[in-house]
């Protein structure tokens, strides 16, 4: 493969769209948003998004923004409300409800489970060993 390869350059584009993602997660981004900024169409950029990343964009918007609810949360000083708005959601109930699908229990409940469980782990490692687990990735571990 050269550097001219399409599918080199396409991934390129692919992983601009994943780096905007990471830094405007508190943005209003949609599909057809990140789309126009590679100059591609919105079902195209979701099929090669899915297909290079294993999940959709939307997906990964709300992945991004449910770990960094889970920090916030972790430190106690922000309603549940304010939470949601300061990631970039704007449904307090599609929040919950998201929330609640990959961290297996709702806002609220984390954050009083959270005032225990983050305790003598440093900052540094929290974000990797409190990460949201999917349930598919969950029933997908090693194998014993």
């Amino acid at each position: 493969m050269t550097a001219e390869d399409p599918r080199l350059q396409e991934l390129v584009l692919l992983r601009k769209v994943r780096d905007r993602i990471d830094r405007e997660y508190r943005q209003p981004l949609d599909v057809a948003a990140l789309a126009r900024g590679v100059h591609l169409s919105a079902g195209h950029l979701s099929r090669a998004f899915r297909a290079a990343f294993g999940e959709s964009p939307y997906s990964y918007l709300m992945t991004r923004r449910i770990e960094r609810a889970m920090a916030l949360l972790r430190r106690g000083d922000l309603s549940v409300t304010d939470v949601c708005f300061e990631v970039g959601c704007t449904s307090l109930g599609t929040f919950s409800t998201r929330f609640s699908e990959l961290v297996g229990m709702s806002p609220s409940q984390y954050r009083k489970q959270a005032a225990t469980d983050g305790q003598g782990i440093p900052n540094c490692l929290a974000k990797a060993v409190l990460r949201p687990i999917r349930n598919r990735e969950a029933a997908t571990g090693p194998a014993d």
